[in-house]
Formats: C-alpha cells, structure tokens, sequence
C-alpha cells in the first residue's frame, strides 16, 4: 500500500467515526455497562495513584477514563483524546454531566501522539488500537511518551469472531446477502488482533515488559433483535452505512438473516444474549 492509499484509507475510516459519533453518545450509558468489566480490570491494574497524569487513547464517549479520574485526584489530570473531533465533543458533553473536573481534551492520533516523551504515567486504550493501520507504531509511541522505569499502559481488543457473535452475526448476514466482501483479516478491524499471542507480541515489540495478558467474558444483550438491530446501527458506521445504501427490500433482507443467525442466542421471549469475549492487557514502559 502507497503512502497516498494510506492516508486515504485513514481518511475514510475517521470519516466513519465521526459520523457515528452522535449514535455513540446517545449509547454511552449502555456501552459503559457492557464494557465494564474490562474497564475495571484495566483501571485496577494500573494502580493509579493521586497526581499521575493519565492519557486515554481512542476514548470515544470517555468510558474508561472517567471512571478512572477520580483515582488521580488530587492534582491528577486526565488527557481524554480520540481521532475523532465529533466523538471528543460527545466526551466533552459526558464529563460536563458527570461533574469530571481534572480531564483536558486534546486530538490525538494512536501512530502519531502530538505529546512529548515521557510525558504521562499511565495510558488507557480501551478496543482501539486494532482499528488502526499501524497498531505497531501505536505502541511505539504509546511507549515514547510514557516515563520510564514507572509508565503503564493498560489495553483491550477483542478475541476472534468465534468468540464474539455479538459483532460476527451482522457481517455475517451482509456477507451473505452479497452486501459485502468477507472482511480481510490483514486489515483493521474488530479482529485484526485476535491471533493467540498477538497482544503480547505488540507490546513486546515495543519495548513493554512485565507483560500480563488475561481473557473476559462479557455479554451484549438486547430485549430482541431488532433491538439488537437498532443498537448496532448506531454504534456500528460501517454496518449503518452498508445497510443505509440498500433499498427498503434489501434491508428487511439483511433483518431476517441476522435473525436467523441470531436463533441460537434468543430466548422464548425473544430476547438476545451474546457472549463476547475480550483480551486485555498490562504492561510497564
């Protein structure tokens, strides 16, 4: 891939996010419930202690780290940061609401920190460093601009689709339905870093030592399908956007499969209840 074709695919993507930024907002409170087991596990093996500067990276509604600001209190800053402008403003609106005062707001890029080195003892990133281009080069810098000999960084991507029906069933169903091209494992994605052992190969390719890597079990539910449905047409752009190119026929289409493919995991009430499963991470700059 040139450098010209990278920048457009990058280009493209933050396009997706910030179009679906608003959808994710008005889904905070629930993707903060569904997450909350990682996040916990993340924010407790950080050991954050008051006065530490804490980075998150690919925030998005600001999960993780508001939950985590409190532990640097006081005299600790938060820095909430994501790609996305629309998606910073729709943290900027949360932590209005829920009263977070020691949090600054700043665009930042995971290949490219506009922060200087050895700037801040603890890093966040919460199921984003596999959507990227270079996740390599995201945890070289995550790295950089932690302080050595007492920086952590604490991460989370999503195990193999197998794992995650959740996310698999609607590009399965799309798939199917000749909507969309399989989707290309050596790209980024949901799943990009799924392959047993990746996780601690990128951090020990940059460096991180004291490395832990554990395994949770989550679930998504939903009181039915097309609840389901609904949920993942607002957080999710790129099936939004694969679905919102079809004609009215072609999407009740795609409806009826993912029910289909959802039947294993519906209820005589018809209610919906995915496993997941997540890969999370710590390690010391």
């Amino acid at each position: 891939m040139s450098a010209d074709e990278a920048d457009a695919q990058r280009a493209e993507m933050l396009g997706v996010w910030e179009r679906a930024a608003p959808g994710w907002g008005e889904r905070a409170d629930e993707q903060r419930a569904f997450g909350m087991p990682v996040s916990a596990w993340m924010i407790d093996h950080l050991e954050l202690h008051p006065g530490e500067e804490l980075l998150e990276l690919a925030a998005g509604p600001g999960d993780t780290g508001f939950m985590a600001a409190e532990l640097i209190q006081p005299g600790g800053t938060l820095i909430c940061s994501d790609a996305a402008e629309a998606m910073i403003e729709v943290a900027r609106a949360r932590a209005a609401r829920l009263g977070i005062e020691n949090v600054r707001f700043q665009r930042l890029e995971l290949e490219w920190l506009d922060l200087p080195a050895a700037s801040v003892d603890a890093i966040l990133c919460r199921w984003g460093i596999m959507l990227i281009l270079d996740p390599a080069a995201a945890a070289r810098e995550a790295r950089r601009v932690l302080r050595p000999g007492g920086g952590r960084i604490a991460l989370s991507v999503w195990a193999a689709a197998e794992h995650n029906p959740w996310a698999s069933v609607p590009t399965q169903a799309l798939v199917e339905l000749d909507h969309i091209p399989p989707p290309d494992r050596n790209q980024p994605g949901l799943f990009a870093l799924a392959a047993p052992g990746g996780l601690r190969e990128l951090l020990e390719g940059a460096g991180f030592g004291d490395i832990e890597v554990e395994t949770i079990e989550l679930e998504r539910a939903a009181s039915s399908v097309a609840a389901f449905i609904a949920q993942t047409r607002t957080m999710s752009g790129a099936f939004a956007e694969a679905v919102n190119r079809r004609s009215e026929s072609e999407r009740l289409a795609v409806e009826r499969e993912i029910a289909t493919l959802a039947e294993p995991y519906t209820d005589a009430r018809g209610a919906v209840r995915f496993p997941a499963r997540a890969l999370v991470a710590v390690a010391t700059a």
